[in-house]
C-alpha cells in the first residue's frame, strides 16, 4: 500500500467520524435542560426577578434548605403561598413543580425525594409573603 492510499483512507475515516458525530449530537438534542421554553418572556420580565431576588436580600428572608434521605425540608420565614421548581440539568425528563402553601408554625416546605435521582438539581423557589414577592434560585445536591 502506497501514501496516497493511506491518505485517502485516511479522509474517509475522518470523514466517517464526523458524520457519525452530527448524528450523534441531532440524536441527543433537545435532551438537556440548559435552555428554557420561554427564555424571550423571562428576559422581559428580568426586573420584577430581580426585584423578588433583592426582596430575599433586604429583608434576610433566605430559606433555610435541609436535605435528608427521604425529604427535602424547605424553612420559609414566614407563612408563604410557593411556587417550586426542581430540575435536573442534564435531562428535560427529571423535572419536579409544586405550588400550594405553607405548613405548620414553622412554615415549612417539605419534598418527598424518593423517586429523585442523586446528583445537582437547580432549585427555583417563588413565595408570596406578606404581600411582597420573593425568589430563591440555588443549585442543590442530593
Amino acid at each position: 500500500m502506497n501514501w496516497g492510499t493511506k491518505i485517502v483512507l485516511g479522509m474517509i475515516v475522518f470523514m466517517l467520524f464526523i458524520i457519525g458525530m452530527v448524528v450523534y449530537m441531532f440524536k441527543i438534542h433537545g435532551n438537556d435542560n440548559l435552555v428554557d421554553e420561554d427564555y424571550y418572556e423571562k428576559g422581559i420580565n428580568y426586573n420584577d426577578e430581580y426585584n423578588a431576588n433583592q426582596n430575599v436580600i433586604t429583608d434576610k428572608a433566605e430559606p433555610k434548605i435541609t436535605i435528608s434521605d427521604s425529604q427535602i425540608i424547605i424553612q420559609l420565614k414566614d407563612s408563604a403561598n410557593y411556587n417550586l421548581k426542581l430540575a435536573r440539568p442534564s435531562t428535560k425528563k427529571d423535572k419536579l413543580a409544586d405550588s400550594g402553601a405553607t405548613v405548620s408554625d414553622a412554615h415549612l416546605i417539605i419534598i418527598n425525594r424518593q423517586n429523585m435521582h442523586s446528583g445537582v438539581w437547580y432549585l427555583e423557589l417563588k413565595w408570596i409573603s406578606n404581600a411582597k414577592k420573593y425568589q430563591l434560585k440555588k443549585s442543590i445536591t442530593l
